[in-house]
C-alpha cells in the first residue's frame, strides 16, 4: 500500500465514525425536541464541531433524510400492507394505528409525518405514497358503505394530521390517550350504519359539511406552514 493510501485510510474511518455519531445524536435530539431542534446542539452532543456536521450534512433536510430513512421505509411498508385488506375500513384504521404509534414515540417522527419539510426528497415521496394509500382506501371504503361519501382524501389527511400534532402534548401525562382520540376521530368519518329492520324512528344522517374540502395544493401549503422553520 502506498504511503498516501495509508495516510488517507484513517481519515475515511474517522469520517464514517463522525457521521455515525452525528446521525445517532440527531436521532436523540429530534426525538426529544422535534425537527426544529438546533443543529448546534446536535453537533455538541455528537462531540464534533459545526463544520464537521455541515461537511456531512449540508442542510437540515439531508440530516433528516439520513436519520429517518428506516422510519420512512417502515411507513411505506405499512401502507402497502393496508392496501391488501379486503375490508377497506379495517385497512385504513390499521394503517393509521401504525402511523400514530410512531407519532407518539418520537417527536421527530411526528414532525416528519404531520408537516411539510422542504429539501427531503424521500419525505416528499412518502407523503405522495401516503396520500395514494389513503385515497385508495377512502374510495374503497366509500364504495363498501363504511365511510361518509362526502369526504375527500384531503379531509382525512388534514383531520388526522391535526390530531397527530397534539400527540406530543400527551406524552408526559397520558401517553396512550391518543388511541381514544384516534378512535373518536375515525368514528366521525364512518358512514351511518344501516338501521335495524322496521326502526321506530328514522335514522339520523351525518351533519352536512359546512365548507368545501382543501385541494391537494392547499393541504400541502397548510402542512408546510405547520412544519419546522429553523434553517440552521
Amino acid at each position: 500500500m502506498a504511503a498516501s493510501e495509508r495516510r488517507t485510510a484513517p481519515l475515511r474511518r474517522d469520517a464514517r465514525r463522525n457521521r455515525a455519531l452525528l446521525t445517532e445524536a440527531a436521532r436523540e435530539v429530534f426525538a426529544e425536541q422535534g425537527l426544529d431542534a438546533s443543529l448546534d446542539e446536535i453537533a455538541r452532543r455528537a462531540g464534533v464541531g459545526n463544520a464537521t456536521l455541515y461537511r456531512h450534512f449540508p442542510d437540515r433536510g439531508a440530516l433528516v433524510e439520513a436519520v429517518f430513512h428506516d422510519t420512512l421505509a417502515a411507513t411505506a411498508r405499512a401502507g402497502e400492507q393496508a392496501r391488501e385488506y379486503e375490508d377497506a375500513w379495517a385497512g385504513l384504521t390499521a394503517y393509521f394505528d401504525s402511523v400514530f404509534a410512531g407519532l407518539a414515540a418520537d417527536r421527530g417522527a411526528n414532525d416528519l409525518m404531520t408537516t411539510g419539510i422542504p429539501g427531503v426528497p424521500s419525505l416528499d415521496a412518502l407523503h405522495a405514497e401516503n396520500r395514494e394509500t389513503v385515497r385508495l382506501l377512502v374510495r374503497r371504503a366509500q364504495r363498501q358503505g363504511t365511510m361518509r361519501t362526502d369526504l375527500t382524501t384531503e379531509d382525512v389527511l388534514f383531520v388526522l394530521a391535526a390530531l397527530g400534532r397534539t400527540v406530543p402534548a400527551l406524552a408526559a401525562t397520558a401517553p396512550d390517550a391518543w388511541r381514544r382520540y384516534l378512535t373518536l376521530t375515525l368514528n366521525g368519518l364512518r358512514a351511518t350504519p344501516p338501521p335495524p329492520s322496521a326502526p321506530p324512528v328514522p335514522p339520523t344522517s351525518p351533519a352536512p359539511l359546512a365548507a368545501p374540502p382543501l385541494t391537494p395544493a392547499e393541504l400541502t401549503e397548510v402542512l408546510r406552514d405547520l412544519g419546522p422553520h429553523r434553517t440552521h
